[in-house]
């Protein structure tokens, strides 16, 4: 019951993994349920630059001190279910980070320059608060993006810059509010995973079909959709009957009069997400 030890307690815990990380140069930390409140307790972190892996998954941490930015070799950072309500400016300038897992804490917004990473390849930022209104004007420039996963937030609309991310091979979008998606999804030429279960969608822009989901290594999940009749039908059969029939010009008509009457229509109503973790204020 770590998170019931006296802070100086919690300290020395996590001040050992430290201490003995520094005597064998171990560049990997692991500090998963420690019961860490803050980055105070872990005393001349910032100072070891050599790490390359950080792990502080499993506390209670509700606020990133921007001198994180100074593990300059850090490559992958997870503080998946934590407290945080926000992250800081400084965390997109970290010259080698690869991975950034923040997911399942409280996120309501993203800093400005979001997207500045220079090499991220993985984004996690799924069972947060985000929606397409916080996003930073950057944040789709990540070239070097091959998974982004937004899933469990309130999106109800993904901007049509998705398409610059060129190298996304997984995209996951599972349990939000989602209308539509963006016709330029077509552009994601390595997409091989798309999860858009569980949301609000009624059709799907044709271009989905120029993505390659059928191979055997490819995932599409599209369940707990309101789909359209054609669609439902098709989807009963397998994927493979849906992709092929968001290929038929039949179809292309069915798409263009729903997205001109959807936008005036009524949309299909929003789950409940009042109890989700992610909204509790501790």
């Amino acid at each position: 019951m770590s998170q019931c030890l006296p802070v100086n307690a919690k300290m020395s815990k996590a001040k050992k993994v430290l201490d003995e990380a520094r005597e064998t140069q171990n560049r990997e930390l692991d500090l998963v349920e420690k019961g860490l409140t803050s980055f105070e307790e872990l005393p001349g972190l910032f100072n070891m630059s050599n790490i390359t892996r950080l792990t502080l998954s499993h506390n209670k941490i509700s606020v990133i001190n921007p001198g994180i930015a100074n593990l300059l070799n850090l490559e992958i950072l997870n503080l998946s279910n934590n407290q945080l309500a926000e992250l800081p400016v400084s965390l997109s300038s970290m010259p080698k980070l690869r991975i950034l897992n923040v997911s399942i804490n409280r996120l309501v917004n993203l800093p400005r320059g979001f997207g500045a990473f220079p090499v991220l390849e993985v984004l996690d930022l799924s069972y947060n608060n985000l929606s397409e209104q916080v996003l930073p004007g950057n944040f789709f420039g990540m070239e070097t993006l091959r998974a982004l996963y937004l899933g469990d937030n309130d999106f109800e609309y993904i901007p049509k810059e998705l398409g610059q991310l060129k190298n996304l091979q997984i995209l996951g979008l599972r349990d939000n509010d989602l209308l539509e998606l963006p016709r330029e999804i077509g552009e994601l030429a390595r997409l091989r995973e798309l999860h858009i279960q569980n949301n609000r969608l009624q059709v799907l822009p044709p271009e989905v079909a120029q993505l390659d989901l059928l191979s055997n290594k490819s995932v599409m999940k599209m369940e707990e959709n309101p789909w359209v009749n054609p669609i439902a039908e098709q989807y009963l059969l397998g994927i493979s009957h849906v992709i092929d029939y968001l290929k038929t010009e039949t179809y292309k008509i069915i798409y263009n009069r729903h997205m001109q009457a959807g936008r005036s229509g009524p949309p299909p109503p929003k789950a409940d997400k009042s109890k989700k973790a992610s909204r509790i204020r501790a």
